[in-house]
Parts: C-alpha cells; structure tokens; sequence
C-alpha cells in the first residue's frame, strides 16, 4: 500500500532540494535575514506573474488582511462583510481591529459568499466586502464588483487558499485572484499552492495609494526609518522564505496543473458514487484545487472519516462548525442565526489528499477505499 498523505511536503522539497539549498546557503552566507535583495526579487518576480503594480511581502497571510484593513482607514463599529464558511482569520482580523465582521451565507456549489446575500447585507455602516476564494476557487468577482461600485465600498480579496487561481470579469479577461478588488491578501503557509517553510504572506494591489499606506503600515508606520507618521506593526517576510518562493513560484504553474490533472483523475472516478457530491467548478473560474472537498450526503461524513482513517487514508474537515457559532464570534450574532448552506456544509464537507506529488497508485487506493465503504 502506498504511502499516502494529505500534503507532501518533503517530496516536493526533494525534487528542487539541490536549487533550494543553495539558495538558503547563499542567504546565510549573505547574512542579510531582513529585507535582503531576495525579498526584493520575488515581489517584482511575483508581481509580474501576477499582472499587478504592487506586492507588499509580510509576514503571514492574516497580517495582510490587517494592514489591508488598516489601510482603509474606516472606524470603529463600521461594518465588514464576510462569508460564514471561511477560516477563521478573515473574520478574526475584523474584529480585532474594533470592525463588526458581518457574516453572509456561501453558495451550496462553490462553496463561496453568494453575491445575493452581500446585497442584503449592505447597511449604512457598510464599508467593504471581503471575499474568499475557497479550496482554490474564485468567488464571483464580477458580481461582487458590481455589487461594491453600486455601493461605494472597498473589496478586499482573501486569497490566501488560491494563489494562482483565476477569474474572468466583466470585460471578457481572465485576472489571477487577488489583483480584481482594491486589495489582495495572499497567504505562503507550507501547504499552499506556493509555500514557504514557516509562516509568509503578501498584499497585492492596483492602487498606488493603498499600497503606499500598507507598506508604510507593515512597517511601524514608517516611511523613512526612525520617523513614524502613524501606527503601525512589524510584518515582513524573511528573506529566507523570500530565498524559497522565488525558486517555487517558477513552478507554480506546474503544481497547479499537477494538481488539476489529480483533481480531474478523482471526480471522473468519484462522480459514480451516488452519495458523493464532488466539488463544483465554475464557468467563470479556473480552479486550483488547494484542497479537494467532498460533500458527503446522507449524513455519512464522519463515519466514513472514521473509515478511511482505520484503513490509512487521511482526510480533513474544512470546516466543522460555522464562525458565527464559534464561541470567540457570539458577541456579533444572535442566537438565532441560522445560514443553511453553511450550517449544511459544515456538516458534510471532507477533503481528501491532494498535492503536487500524488501519484496514480495513491489515487487510485484512495477511490478504492471509499468505494468499499457501505
């Protein structure tokens, strides 16, 4: 039986170890850890792979959404839309920034913020929208531009689960995620499309202004060292992980499509299983499949979960229980709060392995296993 994991970091290593560790030897001979030329590199390199004038490297992909926001300068009790199926830092970065996250339900198929629900939302203490492109998959962008332009209200983009993903709009384009609202945030945690070895992130935007304001923001709100003209924090992205993305962004596009192809191999063996519901692509996406999630129907989720754990194929819940009801979130919500495509997803969503380096024998064990199960 093959060795089967939910992300295969050291196998991915392995096959670029030789580029990877001379670039680290290079940086620690250099002794430049901060804001070394590396740093410098991968922003222009990533801006260009991007198509976007500005990348503000920090350090982690819940930074970004806080200098994001603080760029926005808005005020405390202003309102920020959300969706109710996300990790918990898209909200998190809200409310402690003193903002009211307000939380809207997902679409049942992509899993993402349903425009139609933002709309609803919107109150007169409404000042942005962020949201997420989940798994790997871009959320509704035209829609939600209209929807913002309508309004008046920014749009920040989490993007930390799609880099590399796209979206066409309005004009007919297509655009990576991340460079369609006024900002993106990126996140390069290990298991991403493009990962670092520790925690990394970075802010993308079209915006001169607001990426002069986060640059300055990510940096004890100095622009010229030693005169700080407002608050600010201490977010930068090492020059060591700097070092690795510049070597991994140049093969970004071939994990995507290694994980594609892997995605395309699943629901063409999955689709037959009557209680399986596989994961739903968008006419107006290209998705990247950062995670590959099930819905499970018949409320068979957690004991096949238990199945497949008691014959070694991992699997993970993302996620179990809707951010409205986590206990850090009560204060926001009233108790009767009820999102029914959240709630439900919560309750039948399961991922399976997917990553750079499975191989067809893995694959194929894995269908095999879940077919057995009655």
């Amino acid at each position: 039986m093959p060795n089967i994991q939910m992300v295969d970091l050291k196998s991915q290593y392995q096959k670029i170890k030789s580029e990877i560790d001379d670039a680290l030897i290079r940086c620690v001979e250099s002794t430049n850890y901060i804001n070394g030329p590396e740093v410098k590199q991968f922003q222009e390199s990533l801006a260009n792979y991007l198509n976007v004038r500005h990348v503000i490297p920090c350090a982690n992909g819940t930074d970004a959404l806080q200098i994001a926001l603080m760029s926005l300068e808005l005020n405390q009790g202003d309102e920020v839309i959300v969706p109710s199926f996300t990790y918990v830092a898209t909200a998190e970065a809200i409310a402690l920034l003193g903002f009211k996250p307000v939380m809207v339900d997902v679409d049942a198929k992509t899993f993402n913020i349903n425009p139609l629900e933002i709309e609803k939302a919107i109150t007169s203490k409404t000042k942005a929208i962020v949201p997420v492109h989940l798994y790997g998959q871009s959320a509704d962008m035209t829609l939600i531009m209209d929807i913002a332009q309508k309004h008046n209200l920014f749009v920040i983009e989490d993007n930390a689960q799609s880099m590399g993903a796209e979206c066409m709009t309005s004009e007919g384009i297509w655009h990576k995620t991340g460079t369609i609202g006024d900002i993106g945030c990126n996140s390069f945690f290990p298991t991403k499309n493009l990962g670092c070895f520790g925690d990394g992130g970075a802010i993308t935007t079209n915006n001169d202004n607001l990426a002069e304001k986060c640059r300055i923001i990510a940096s004890h709100g100095q622009k010229k060292k030693y005169y700080h003209s407002i608050l600010g924090c201490n977010s930068r992205l090492d020059t060591l992980h700097a070092s690795i993305l510049m070597i991994k962004l140049k093969y970004l596009d071939k994990y995507i499509v290694s994980r594609q192809k892997a995605a395309s191999f699943y629901s063409r063996k999955l689709k037959e299983l009557e209680w399986i519901e596989i994961p739903y692509q968008s006419s107006f996406g290209k998705h990247t499949f950062n995670q590959y999630t099930l819905i499970i129907k018949d409320n068979r989720r957690n004991e096949l979960q238990q199945y497949l754990h008691s014959n070694g194929i991992p699997t993970m819940i993302y996620y179990p229980l809707p951010l409205y009801k986590q206990e850090a979130f009560l204060q926001f919500f009233p108790d009767n709060i009820v999102l029914r495509n959240t709630e439900n997803l919560c309750k039948s969503v399961m991922s399976i392995p997917m990553h750079t380096e499975l191989t067809t024998e893995m694959q194929e064990e894995i269908i095999r296993v879940i077919s057995n199960f009655k």
